[in-house]
């Protein structure tokens, strides 16, 4: 009970409103972030999505890799330390370069750049038998003990992980070590029509695990593959009051537009409250935190904030639990001491969004019409303005364009997973943001999109929408041919 009161409580004090600005200030935070009704031509700033940070150089596949433009000397500096380790390659223990050793002992990726290929969306494997580096496969099963429901219930867990593998398949391992399995997807194919003539296809995919090395699965266990999202703007939507996020909530759709956006609350590592708004599910509450988790679950290297040097290796992988690690008392008491963790992380919270493109195009302003009209602008909000006492100045007070409201929505039994993350139950995903979504083949080299990867398009991705998304996803198949190019034509330029 004292728990549910302290999270309503502090739920209550964020609704509030903003404790970081005046009265003026939070006047002009209201106009600057009302939507428009004027689509004859863009909207002040709407070229820099990520206000003076935004990056205007020309487009290339290094895109989605440049510091944000309003970064000081130092921290530019800092960006580029900071990249070296995240595109670092680590190696299994022992080895004689001994500030890169620990990997493992299970992993998934040697590096954080294996899977962020320059620091864009991860794709699913292409062909039977390809490994699925930059995508992977959540594990979990319902709970089974008075425990496990305590837990989840405060929330010191957000899932119950699978007995013997964890809390995510890896498909790697050290050398003398067995991996954990292979992840296989195979699809079927439903062609859909649409209005004025056109049709699109969609693929099912169907998702299986072979070469099992540690053993049967639970039978309950459930599956969730992810892919690996983009980088850019991590440290600015950081940097989004929790009150503008939980002011668009509406659980019980009291407004009833069909669109019950919810929160999603954790525990951060401290053990405080707060907002997730980070991953698919929105259950990290920081990038601070994403990345400590990724250091742990997908390099199988420990950090301060996640000590355990042997990653996700369960008390039941007794081999795993056996080989060597990289933990030298020299270096600090984890294999990625401080100061490696604070760097990756100062990378990662300071990736520009490039600049939009063809923000006054005839089209574009058309298409961004169709998306208002159909609804898209419900769950993908456009724009916030970042707190004005964020730690780093150039995150402060800064208009944004993400286009997310960082909530849980229902999206239908269509993209189900039937695995709950803390708040968010098996048919429920955090809005993505669209930024830098028109730049997705530049940068990563293909059109794959939605956690999995299963459309190879815009339009699928679109048309996969359930739930709470099914009015808009029915109004755009509903749209005449050359709106619907509009429409796209919109998105690309984002």
């Amino acid at each position: 009970m004292a728990f549910a009161t302290g999270l309503a409580a502090t739920v209550a004090a964020d609704k509030g409103g903003r404790d970081d600005l005046s009265a003026d200030d939070a006047a002009r935070v209201a106009t600057v972030t009302r939507p428009t009704t004027d689509f004859s031509k863009p909207e002040r700033f709407e070229a820099r999505s990520a206000g003076a940070g935004t990056h205007m150089k020309r487009v290339t596949r290094m895109a989605f890799s440049q510091p944000l433009a309003n970064l000081s000397r130092k921290d530019e500096t800092e960006f580029r330390f900071g990249n070296g380790l995240f595109e670092k390659l680590w190696v299994s223990s022992p080895s004689s370069t001994r500030a890169s050793d620990g990997l493992g002992p299970l992993f998934n990726a040697r590096s954080c750049q294996s899977c962020h290929v320059r620091d864009g969306r991860g794709r699913p494997p292409e062909s039977p038998g390809a490994s699925a580096v930059s995508m992977f496969l959540r594990l979990s099963i319902p709970p089974e003990t008075d425990a496990d429901r305590q837990a989840l219930a405060t929330k010191a867990i957000l899932s119950v992980p699978e007995p013997t593998y964890g809390g995510q398949l890896q498909e790697s391992a050290v050398t003398g070590l067995a991996a954990e399995g292979r992840l296989h997807v195979d699809y079927t194919e439903e062609t859909i029509a649409l209005a004025g003539g056109e049709t699109a296809r969609l693929r099912r995919p169907d998702y299986r695990v072979s070469n099992l090395g540690y053993g049967p699965m639970h039978p309950k266990v459930q599956l969730s593959p992810r892919v690996a999202p983009q980088m850019i703007g991590l440290g600015l939507i950081e940097q989004i009051h929790a009150a503008d996020i939980l002011s668009l909530a509406d659980p019980e759709d009291a407004d009833g537009d069909g669109i019950s956006g919810k929160a999603s609350i954790v525990r951060d590592h401290a053990g405080n409250i707060v907002l997730g708004r980070f991953g698919w599910k929105a259950s990290m509450p920081s990038v601070l935190e994403q990345s400590a988790h990724a250091f742990s679950g997908d390099i199988g290297i420990s950090t301060p904030l996640m000590p355990d040097a042997f990653g996700d290796c369960t008390a039941r992988q007794k081999d795993c639990r056996g080989m060597p690690t990289g933990e030298q008392a020299n270096l600090g008491a984890t294999e990625a001491p401080d100061p490696v963790l604070a760097m990756v992380v100062h990378y990662s919270e300071n990736i520009a969004v490039p600049a939009r493109r063809d923000v006054g195009d005839a089209a574009v302003l058309r298409g961004k019409k169709v998306f208002y009209d159909a609804g898209c602008a419900s769950c993908h909000t456009p724009k916030f303005v970042t707190r004005r006492d964020a730690p780093n100045p150039a995150h402060r007070f800064q208009l944004i364009w993400p286009y997310s409201d960082f909530l849980l929505h229902d999206m239908g039994e269509g993209l189900a997973d039937g695995r709950p993350v803390g708040d968010a139950s098996g048919r429920e995903w955090r809005t993505p943001p669209l930024w830098g979504i028109g730049l997705t083949e530049t940068v990563s080299g293909h059109t794959y999109f939605l956690h999995d990867g299963r459309a190879r398009s815009l339009l699928e991705a679109i048309l996969w929408h359930g739930g709470e998304a099914k009015a808009a996803r029915d109004a755009v198949a509903d749209l005449e041919p050359s709106a619907r190019a509009d429409l796209l034509k919109f998105l690309g330029s984002l």
